[in-house]
């Protein structure tokens, strides 16, 4: 039937990251969010689009997130774009079957920013 999210992680079965290691990646990946997103587009079932600080640093760290994301869950598909010279757009999107993943991902993401 697909990948179930498990608690209020978005992680989906499938991803290959030791288990152990899983609570350091969501802890950067809520580090992130909390700091970078600026704003949250869910332009798909499949494809989530948020809209992040255009910082260097914000800039550098999604760069490597997302690779060391891909390494361990190939599903996701990964785009950063500057918007404008304030700005960066990380698309992120998956294949049908791992949608649910992108719910997850929205409510993490929305969790913690305070609800927003």
């Amino acid at each position: 039937m697909g990948d179930h999210i498990t608690g209020d992680d978005w992680v989906p079965d499938t991803c290959t990251l030791p288990t152990t290691e899983r609570p350091l990646r969501l802890a950067e990946f809520d580090q992130f969010f909390a700091k970078a997103v600026r704003g949250v587009d869910r332009l798909s079932s499949g494809h989530l689009r948020l809209r992040l600080d255009g910082g260097a640093q914000v800039e550098e760290t999604a760069r490597e997130l997302t690779a060391r994301e891909s390494s361990c869950c190939s599903f996701f598909t990964f785009g950063l774009s500057r918007s404008s010279p304030d700005s960066l757009i990380l698309d992120v999107r998956v294949p049908s079957g791992y949608f649910d993943v992108l719910d997850g991902l929205v409510a993490r993401v929305a969790s913690v920013r305070g609800g927003e």
